[in-house]
């Protein structure tokens, strides 16, 4: 599950949970961006990295945490993560999840065919955002722009983010106003 987890929130984890426990996967990974391909102004990538370990911590091991995208370097393409990945586990296959969300901006990623020659594509269904295709109920409705924007505005959006990394957050001064 790739994205830029700038904060991750309790739909990153609600999303994975629903992954594990409902489609043929051993293992749910996060895949924080390096670079966001689009260019969007990012948390340092350290601490989207320590806060994806903080969402994985509880998980009895079946949700991790991967550095490939910093590993990797380059733009952060989806197609260039998943060739890296298919180089490095040649015999497992992928399932890529993505939100229903995310389903509009498709025809704007790079070489979308051979990343569905890569990977399964899986689309959930995200609150708020029908799209053909999409599986599950709809997830929580809750945008990592939401939390950045209660966290500046001086709230403390505790209902939205997993506790670890919110503890986070608070101590890094991320997110802030100013």
């Amino acid at each position: 599950m790739g994205g830029s987890f700038n904060p991750p929130h309790v739909g990153h984890l609600l999303a994975a949970q629903y992954v594990h426990a409902t489609q043929e996967v051993d293992e749910v990974w996060l895949l924080p961006s390096h670079e966001h391909p689009f260019g969007k102004q990012l948390a340092p990538w350290e601490d989207r990295l320590e806060m994806c370990r903080r969402v994985c911590a509880e998980s009895a091991g079946w949700l991790k945490v991967s550095e490939v995208e910093r590993e990797m370097g380059g733009q952060g393409y989806t197609v260039d993560t998943l060739e890296h990945l298919s180089r490095l586990h040649p015999g497992d296959r992928w399932t890529w999840i993505i939100g229903s969300d995310i389903v509009k901006d498709l025809p704007y990623w790079k070489d979308v065919p051979r990343i569905q020659q890569l990977a399964r594509l899986l689309v959930l269904y995200r609150a708020g955002h029908p799209a053909e295709g999409a599986v599950g109920p709809p997830l929580a409705e809750v945008s990592s722009s939401e939390v950045r924007g209660r966290l500046r505005r001086g709230e403390r959006p505790a209902e939205l983010v997993p506790r670890g990394v919110l503890e986070w957050v608070e101590a890094r001064g991320l997110y802030r106003a100013g």
